[in-house]
């Protein structure tokens, strides 16, 4: 009977027991996982020091090289520019403008190819200004009426001819100033016949002129 009593007395619930184990083995995982922690750390910083230490070698090695590529490009652009002094263009000694199928008289175009040759470009201009101006004649062969001047028999004014001449001398004096002429001087002066085409209801046929200019320095030219 005493016995009965006292274990009345306890009141042991049977949930207690369990509650026991559960904690006790939290225990012992909470103190298992920092070891564990600490061993995989340990593992982990050998390897990934060597590593390191691979990287900065191979960074090292490259580094030269680039080192090296750089005095190539270098020593490759001098020779370059070497080349470049060396074939260096020869200075050009004339300058030429042509002209196709100009609507001009081909006998007008040639008289005043004539009146031209041998001059200077400018004098040259200076001359057909007057002609535009009817002070000065071309000269010309056939049954022309005389004009006044030195050495001319004959003449004529041609009005478009000389205008279209003008044009070409002017781009012709450009032409010689990009080639670098000093003194130019016109050389050869040619007018010859161009395609004529047909006029309305082909009637007639029109004027066509192909000119030929061109232009040396005057040092080349042969007296």
């Amino acid at each position: 009977m005493e016995k009965e009593n006292k274990n009345k007395g306890k009141e042991v619930h049977p949930g207690e027991s369990g509650l026991k184990k559960k904690l006790v083995k939290e225990k012992e995982k909470s103190v298992k996982e920092p070891e564990k922690k600490e061993e995989i750390k340990e593992k982990e910083k050998p390897v990934k020091e060597p590593e390191k230490k691979e990287e900065i070698k191979e960074k090292s090695v490259k580094e030269p090289e680039k080192k090296e590529e750089k005095p190539k490009e270098e020593k490759v652009k001098k020779e370059k520019t070497e080349k470049k002094s060396v074939q260096e263009k020869p200075k050009k000694t004339e300058a030429v403008v042509n002209a196709h199928n100009l609507p001009v008289s081909t006998k007008h175009s040639a008289a005043i190819c004539k009146f031209i040759r041998n001059k200077k470009i400018e004098s040259a201009v200076a001359d057909l200004e007057q002609v535009l101006v009817l002070k000065k004649a071309v000269p010309m062969k056939g049954e022309i009426p005389h004009r006044k001047g030195k050495g001319i028999m004959s003449g004529r004014f041609p009005k478009k001819a000389t205008q279209n001449f003008i044009r070409l001398l002017k781009s012709l004096s450009a032409n010689a100033n990009h080639n670098g002429l000093e003194n130019p001087i016109i050389v050869e002066a040619i007018a010859n016949i161009g395609s004529r085409p047909y006029g309305k209801f082909g009637r007639v046929r029109k004027k066509r002129t192909h000119v030929k200019i061109k232009v040396k320095e005057k040092k080349e030219v042969k007296s």
